[in-house]
């Protein structure tokens, strides 16, 4: 009879849920680094996870118009998530902001938006291992499927996002 309230604390011990210290602080910054081809998801200034990203096609500067190919520079917020985009999962970035705006409308151009963090085309994540060796998408951030099903989970709404060169 000994053994059964020794088999119940160790079932409740299994069942109880984790406790608050082991649990991870919440993703407070989204990091992206364009010349290292990075994505760094932090919490309280300690890197957390990092993966491979590929960017626009023409990827070096801050992005200035529609159709630049660039992934824009600068801090935004990672504002809405769309789970039934055109790619695995998207997380928007706030691009473009005022400042941009006014950038865009002071040379007469369209600063261009929906610029997502995102996974592979749909139905084309097995080719993460070809698509992912260079610069393919019109100015978003692309990782691979596995990956953003990691950030979805990882990063809530509201989250910053800074990119820098």
């Amino acid at each position: 009879m000994a053994s059964l309230p020794v088999a119940a604390v160790g079932l409740l011990i299994l069942l109880a849920p984790p406790s608050q210290a082991s649990e991870q602080p919440p993703i407070d910054l989204v990091r992206v680094v364009k010349s290292e081809r990075t994505l760094e998801l932090r919490a309280g200034g300690l890197l957390v996870r990092s993966y491979s990203v590929a960017l626009g096609g023409s990827p070096v500067g801050h992005k200035r118009r529609e159709g630049d190919e660039r992934t824009p520079e600068g801090r935004y917020v990672l504002d809405w998530r769309n789970p039934a985009s055109g790619f695995y999962r998207s997380i928007h970035i706030s691009y473009p902001d005022a400042r941009d705006r006014a950038a865009a409308a002071a040379v007469g151009v369209d600063p261009g938006g929906m610029i997502m963090v995102h996974g592979q085309p749909n139905g084309y994540g097995w080719w993460s291992w070809l698509l992912q060796r260079f610069d393919w998408t019109n100015g978003c951030i692309a990782v691979t499927d596995e990956d953003m099903a990691e950030i979805w989970t990882m990063v809530r709404n509201g989250t910053p996002i800074e990119i820098v060169p």
